[in-house]
């Protein structure tokens, strides 16, 4: 599903990823883990094609994006890719379906049919009572529920995601986690996680640490 070839990426003087290599197969869930500044949400980015790498190829569901402008990305994004990240990234001004929708939106897709999507998400993910819901009246955990629909409103190749449960209790977290795994064994979906929570790396296919910028 993802090929990373060789990927470099500097800011200044300090140099982040040191000739990277990355292979995630179809259907796989890999924790990137390390002690904070090793260079994971950096790798996330660029693998989620957030920021370009200095040097190196990505290639994403055999589509080599590295060699894409801007507004090819975009498109690819919103298409291929998931979000999911600490803080949820909702809009507070919109309710938790139309927070779902808004990317289905963004791809044209006809409304209904994105409705109809959302609404079976979040009633997959047991909060399709909240539908009408802003996210200031959800809890931390219904609000992270919220964004993994979002996540997988366009049914994504791949998701990415940053430190999902570093804002949740234990009860939160402890579902959340079981949520990737179920998601992953129904709908064939594949993840990328970020995390500093020893549960879930040691929950994952396979673990990748992280230290000033290589694997170890």
């Amino acid at each position: 599903m993802i090929k990373a070839e060789g990927i470099y990426k500097s800011y200044g003087d300090l140099t982040v990823l040191k000739g990277l290599d990355l292979v995630v197969e179809k259907g796989e869930v890999v924790c990137l883990v390390g002690a904070s500044g090793a260079g994971k949400t950096t790798l996330l980015q660029i693998l989620g094609t957030l920021c370009k790498p200095d040097a190196g190829n990505i290639i994403i569901d055999g589509i080599k994006v590295t060699d894409s402008g801007e507004k090819q990305l975009s498109r690819f994004r919103n298409k291929n890719v998931g979000f999911v990240f600490q803080f949820h990234q909702l809009l507070p001004e919109f309710t938790a379906l139309e927070n779902v929708c808004i990317p289905g939106w963004i791809a044209k897709r006809k409304r209904k049919e994105v409705e109809e999507k959302a609404k079976d998400l979040l009633e997959f993910l047991n909060i399709g009572d909240r539908l009408h819901h802003k996210p200031g009246e959800l809890s931390g955990g219904e609000q992270q529920r919220v964004a993994v629909a979002r996540a997988l409103i366009n049914n994504p190749s791949v998701v990415f995601a940053d430190e999902p449960s570093g804002n949740l209790d234990s009860v939160n977290k402890k579902e959340l986690h079981e949520l990737f795994f179920t998601l992953r064994d129904k709908y064939g979906y594949t993840f990328v996680i970020v995390t500093h929570d020893h549960e879930l790396a040691v929950m994952a296919d396979r673990t990748l640490e992280m230290k000033d910028g290589y694997f170890v």
